[in-house]
This record gives structure tokens, sequence and C-alpha cells, in this order.
């Protein structure tokens, strides 16, 4: 069934110019698939002054809500690229979740207990949307973002040193070259096909069936997740809510299900009925019957191609780690290919990529299955242990933490990364490298603003300037040095409060409810450093240019070997 609600955007055909040159050209970089992976990575391209095309033989968005939940950590990639404001105030914002267990409430959690982010827990956004507005940026951003709709991929050329792809229009097929190409076409990936590449992984027989239904109703924005309810017995529900009164809601229908008599209207309105009451008035807006894998790829780069999102990993929908792992790992990938563009960093900071995703991927795809395993026990043993672990979670808290109805989407710490300093253990707390800097409302110009709009798509020294007269002659020597010798490197200075004036060209912001400070486990002096995709990748509680100069060399892939992440670190 289709959309009732939403009018999808139809993007023209262009026809292209290598067919009047004949019939070859060259970009730097080509993108196949205009899902959220492919659009966000032609976005973070362009924005960062790398050329692309994106290929996608379709001409609109995704048909159907799809993927909804979008993570905080999402969220904030979104906002670097110009449109996170735009999802936000589109979007339903939620953090609380509730459990239930049959017909009674077990306990309830909140994913974002405390203040001060800019960004919240989660948004149920649908992915059409998500599309549409990706695409809309990319339009800003089309002298370098090239968007060619019905332009389909029939052929795949991979060599050490080059790729080309072959391409088919109406009109007729061109050869693209590339320095790289992406391969973001979907679980089912074409381009994976005829490079004879293969994803291993568990195939889950169970059967799940998503309406979504256009309602008013009088649920709260939070995600209800029943096991075993009267209404769908011995199986399990969940409910989400989106933009439009559009009422996500997931049945469960087991491994031995007829499919097609389940996608019949008349079945899918008795299972409706029976939750929502007889009298229940609303619309079917879209109708889809999924089973799931969860699966990756041996190595996501392959020469010059580098797999992303379900075309590199594939996971169950229970904690919403699909549609959020391929926009992160994006987000990991398109700040080194840029730099290696640029010919500022070596070939080897691309390793990294693979290194770096797949331990995200082994991360996703263990608390994926290992949700599915608790939605779905596979024998008599595993149902006993969950409906006892849900009987007494409903008195005991240490039993909630073993209830598993999807551990929802988190990003990845990459631990063990060749692109991260090792820690200095004066610190006591904060965020270590390997992590996601976390936000914090702060000053500047007597402006209120957030901590991470200062930084991305470049590499920045956050410091604590809040140090005395004596100390700041000295702090403002060793910055001066190293802008000298790392004049790329952003400085971000936290409440010089005295002393020295901040040097030329940094950004001087306050910490008005300390939670910078809080945050990152800062003393006087202390410094972060932070990549591009704004992870922490040093920190030093008396930092020097020597350090600091050497550390951005290990993140740009310049000094030292890849080491090895083994699975117990992942």
């Amino acid at each position: 069934m289709k959309p009732s609600t939403y009018v999808s955007p139809v993007y023209p055909y262009r026809r292209p110019p290598e067919l009047d040159q004949g019939g070859q050209g060259n970009c730097p970089v080509v993108i196949v698939g205009g899902g959220p992976t492919g659009l966000t990575a032609a976005v973070d391209l362009a924005q960062q002054g790398v050329r692309c095309v994106l290929l996608d033989d379709n001409d609109t968005v995704s048909v159907g809500s799809r993927a909804i939940c979008f993570a905080k950590r999402t969220l904030e990639v979104f906002d670097r690229l110009g449109c996170g404001d735009r999802m936000l105030a589109k979007g339903v914002t939620w953090q609380v979740g509730k459990v239930f267990s049959r017909e009674r409430q077990i306990y309830e959690f909140n994913l974002l207990p405390e203040g001060g982010h800019k960004m919240p827990a989660f948004i149920n956004l649908q992915q059409y949307y998500v599309e549409q507005y990706l695409v809309e940026r990319a339009q800003q951003l089309a002298s370098l973002a090239d968007l060619r709709w019905r332009h389909r991929v029939v052929g795949v050329q991979s060599r050490p040193d080059t790729t080309r792809v072959q391409v088919r229009t109406e009109d007729g097929d061109y050869w693209l070259d590339c320095e790289y190409l992406i391969v973001a076409d979907g679980a089912n990936s074409d381009l994976r096909r005829m490079l004879d590449l293969a994803c291993q992984g568990q195939v889950f027989n169970d059967h799940f069936l998503i309406t979504d239904v256009v309602m008013e109703a009088p649920f709260p924005t939070e995600r209800w997740f029943w096991f075993d309810p009267p209404f769908n017995p011995n199986q399990s529900v969940l409910l989400h809510r989106q933009p439009d009164n559009v009422w996500r809601i997931d049945f469960q229908l087991g491994p031995g299900a007829d499919t097609d008599a389940a996608i019949d209207e008349s079945a899918i309105r008795e299972r409706i009925a029976r939750m929502l009451g007889p009298d229940a008035e609303y619309k079917l807006e879209w109708v889809s019957v999924y089973t799931f894998r969860c699966q990756k790829m041996d190595s996501f780069r392959h020469n010059r191609v580098f797999f992303a999102g379900d075309a590199a990993h594939q996971v169950s929908p229970f904690g919403a780690r699909g549609a959020n792992g391929g926009i992160q790992g994006i987000d990991n990938l398109c700040w080194k290919l840029v730099r290696v563009l640029r010919g500022e960093a070596p070939d080897a900071l691309l390793e990294s990529y693979d290194l770096e995703q797949q331990q995200t991927a082994r991360e996703n795809i263990r608390n994926s299955t290992r949700s599915t395993d608790f939605i779905t026990p596979k024998n008599h043993i595993s149902r006993v242990f969950r409906d006892c672990t849900l009987e007494l979670a409903e008195h005991y808290p240490f039993a909630r933490t073993l209830v598993n109805s999807g551990r929802l989407s988190r990003p990845c710490h990459y631990r063990g990364s060749p692109l991260s300093t090792p820690d200095d253990p004066s610190f006591g707390g904060g965020a270590a490298p390997g992590t996601p800097m976390p936000d914090a409302p702060v000053m500047r110009d007597g402006r209120q603003g957030w901590l991470l709009n200062l930084f991305g798509d470049q590499f920045a020294l956050l410091v604590d300037a809040r140090v005395s007269d004596s100390a700041a002659r000295r702090l403002a020597q060793t910055l001066g040095r190293l802008q000298r010798r790392v004049p790329e490197l952003r400085l971000v200075l936290v409440g010089p409060d005295a002393g020295e004036p901040a040097p030329a060209g940094s950004t001087v912001i306050s910490d008005p409810e300390g939670l910078v400070v809080r945050r990152y486990g800062l003393s006087p002096g202390a410094a972060y450093l932070i990549r591009p995709d704004q992870y922490v990748c040093a920190r030093w509680t008396e930092p020097d240019p020597d350090a600091i100069e050497t550390a951005v060399r290990v993140a740009l892939g310049a000094a030292g070997q890849p080491r090895e992440v083994s699975h117990a670190q992942a």
C-alpha cells in the first residue's frame, strides 16, 4: 500500500554530459544509492569541498516510513550537515520507553535523563522525510553534489589505482572513472554482487508485520513494547508515534506465519481492532511484512571501493541500529576521504574506516542479535528465562537490566583505534579517546549556543583556559607556537578570564552551567584534540606543542601502524 498522506517528490532525470563527451567522464568520488547513507555522503563531501556524483536508479524517496528512529548522535551529524534543525522541527521527540508483559506495565526507562544537550535522545521521523531533507540540502550544494536520478549502475571495474562504473540511462550507457567509490545501495546490493563479495552472518526466520496508521490517539509520545499481549498472544507488539499523526505498529507474526494472509486488509484490520478496539477510527497508510538478517562483510574496503550502510552490514530493526549505523559510518568515512584527496593524509588513513566500522558493526550485530533472541525465544528454556525475567522486572530493578526489547542505538567507542593517542591517566573522568564529544550549552560573544556547533569538518583543540595570570602567558605562547606548526588546527578556549589575550583566530567561549568542565573532566590548562567527525582522539592535563602535533599526525594515519582491534575489545 502506498502512503496516503505524504506526496513523494519526483526528481527529474537529466541527460548526463558524458553521453556528449565520448561516453566517458570522471569525478573524485562516485556514490551509488540515494537512501539516507548515500545522501549523507553526498552532502558531507560537498560541504567539505569535494565534488561527487550520486547515482540512483529511482527518481523519488523511499515508499513507506521504513527507518523512523533517529538517535542523538545521528541528529548531531545532521546538524553539522545543515539539516538537523529541520529534522528536529518535523520529528516527534521522545526519550521515555515503557515495557509491558501481557496487559500490565512492568517498568519504564528514560534514555536522556539529564539536560544540557541540543539534540534529544531520539526523534521519530519517517525515512522519506529524512531523504527529502537530505536531497534538498544537497541541492543547495549542487555545484559539488551532482544527484543523478534514473541512472542505474550495471557494471563496475575495481582496480588498486582507480574504479570505473558503467551507468545505464534512457539515453544510453556511459562510464565514470573515480578515485573512490562509495557503495550504499542497500542490503541486496547489486554492486556487492557484481564484485562477487558477500555478507556473512545469521538469517532469522521470524516474520513481522509493519502497519502505519493515521489516527488521532491519546497515547503519549513514548515507545511502548508489549511481550505476549492479549491482542497478539505469544508474540510481541511495538507502538511508536510519527509526525502527521502516523502511528507505527509492529506485530510479531511468528516463524510459520502465512505472510500473504497477514497482509490481507481484512486480516490487518482485525489485528488492529483487537489492539485498539472495534470502534477505533484510523486510515491504513503503509503495510509491509519483513524478516531480517544480522550479518556483515568481512571487509568494508576493496581496493578503492568502500561499502557503507546496509550494503556493508545488516541488523534487525530492534534498537534502531540500521540507518543510524549507516549514517554514523559515513560520518567516519568522509572526513578521511577528504584529507586523502587533498593530499593531507596518506592512504593508510582510509584503512581505519574498515577497522573502526568493523568494530561498530560487530557491536551493533551483537546487540541486535541479543534483542532478537530475547524477543523471539527459540526454545523452551529461552522462553522460561524470558518470562521469569519479565516477572521479576516488575518488582526488582536488577531484572530490568536483563529485559531486552531492543537495546537502542548508541555511538560506538573506538577502543584501540590507531587514530587515538594513549589516554592521559591524570583524567579521572570525561570523554576518553575514541568516544564522541558530549554536547553542552555555551556562551560565545554574549550569545547562547552549543558546544558541538563549534566543531566539525576540521581538527580542533578544546582548551581549558581558566588559568592564573602567570600561567596565561605560558599558555598563550604554547598556543601561538602550535598555530604556527599546525595552522589548520582550530582553537576553542573555555573561559580565559585573565592575563594574555586569546590567540588570533581562536574561538572563546564561557561555560555558564559548568557542564563543559564537568563532562570533559577539565582542569585549568587541560586540552582535548577533536577529530573532524567530533570524536576525541587525544587529551592532556598538561599539553605541549610537540605532543599535540604528534597526536594530529597519528589521527591522520601518518604515524605508526594500525593496531588490531580485538573482538574482546570490540
